[in-house]
C-alpha cells in the first residue's frame, strides 16, 4: 500500500507538473505596469473607459495630431499592424492615447486617423483629459513621458507601442516608429489570447 501510495504521489506531482508547463505559454519577463483606470473621450466624442477593454487584449501608443516627426510613423504602423491582425483574425483593440489633449479634438483625432486608413471598429482614440492627467498617466501606466514644454506646440512623448493583456496589465513594449516588430507583435498576441 506505501508504494502505491508514492506512486500516486509520483503520479500526481508529475501530471501538475506538466499541466503547469502547458500552461506556462506566456510573455517572458513581462513588464507587470498596471494600467491606471481611466475614462476619457474616443473619435466619435463618446465615453471610453478602461471597463470597455476588460477581457480584451489590446495595443496602445502615445500619439497627437499636430506632431511633425515620430506620430506619422507610428500611426502608419499601428495601421499596418491593425490590417495584419485583421488578417490573421486576431480579436485585438487599439487604443491611441493623445499626448496634446487640449488641442486633439475627438474630430481632430478622427480626421487624423482617417489618413492612415484606420479602422474605428476597433482602434480608438482617445483626449478629453488635461495635459497633466495624460503626463500622470504616461508615467503610471506606461513608464514613459508625455511633457509639452511651455509655449511650444510639440510634445516630448514615448515612441512605443504597448501590449496590454485582458486585465489592463502592460506585458511588452515594441518600438513604434522604426523597425517596428510586427510579426513579433503578433505571435505575442497569440501567446496572451
Amino acid at each position: 500500500m506505501n508504494n502505491l501510495k508514492k506512486l500516486h504521489i509520483v503520479i500526481l506531482f508529475s501530471l501538475i507538473f506538466v499541466l503547469s508547463a502547458c500552461g506556462n505559454k506566456g510573455i517572458d519577463n513581462p513588464l507587470n505596469y498596471k494600467v491606471s483606470d481611466f475614462s476619457y473621450v474616443n473619435q466619435e466624442g463618446e465615453k471610453f473607459t478602461l471597463k470597455d477593454l476588460e477581457g480584451k487584449v489590446w495595443i496602445a501608443d502615445l500619439i497627437f495630431t499636430n506632431c511633425d516627426t515620430v506620430c506619422p510613423p507610428m500611426t502608419a504602423h499601428m495601421a499596418k499592424l491593425q490590417a495584419m491582425v485583421k488578417e490573421e483574425e486576431l480579436d485585438v483593440e487599439f487604443v491611441s492615447f493623445s499626448v496634446d489633449p487640449e488641442v486633439d479634438t475627438p474630430e481632430m483625432l478622427k480626421e487624423y486617423a482617417q489618413q492612415f486608413d484606420a479602422d474605428f471598429s476597433n482602434w480608438h482614440l482617445l483626449t478629453g483629459y488635461t495635459q497633466e492627467e495624460i503626463k500622470k498617466f504616461a508615467q503610471e501606466s506606461f513608464k514613459t513621458l508625455a511633457e509639452k514644454p511651455e509655449n511650444q506646440d510639440q510634445v516630448l512623448h514615448g515612441i512605443n507601442f504597448y501590449l496590454v493583456d485582458q486585465n489592463g496589465v502592460v506585458l511588452k513594449d515594441y518600438n513604434g516608429v522604426e523597425n517596428t516588430p510586427y510579426e513579433q507583435i503578433i505571435e505575442d498576441i497569440k501567446k496572451v489570447q
